[in-house]
């Protein structure tokens, strides 16, 4: 082989190492492009996902509003039943001694 045929050897060797190079870039481009539309469905997921949660923190802040309402509801009334209850003690306890002095 002389000095020609060496040099137009490695110059199609380093085309072909080129093409091939050229043509695998080209496939991993094409496999891993982001399509327009994915990117449209992702902005669309995460505003969906934005108005989900904002909706849950609207849930969460209005039970625990109706929470402590409840709780101080509750709290009222077990206060009104234990003066219900005193009074009512009271009132036995008025009614006996009279009783006992009815009888006596």
């Amino acid at each position: 082989m002389n000095r020609t045929e060496f040099i137009i050897t490695t110059a199609i060797i380093l085309f072909v190492a080129f093409a091939l190079g050229w043509f695998a870039n080209w496939l991993v481009h094409r496999f891993t492009r982001v399509r327009q539309s994915d990117v449209a469905d992702l902005d669309r997921m995460s505003q969906e996902l934005h108005e989900a949660e904002e909706t849950r923190d609207q849930a969460i802040t209005y039970l625990q509003q109706r929470e402590a309402e409840l709780t101080n509801q509750l709290t009222q009334t077990e206060a009104e039943l234990r003066a219900a209850m005193d009074g009512l003690r009271d009132a036995r306890q008025e009614a006996e001694e009279l009783r006992a002095r009815l009888n006596t």
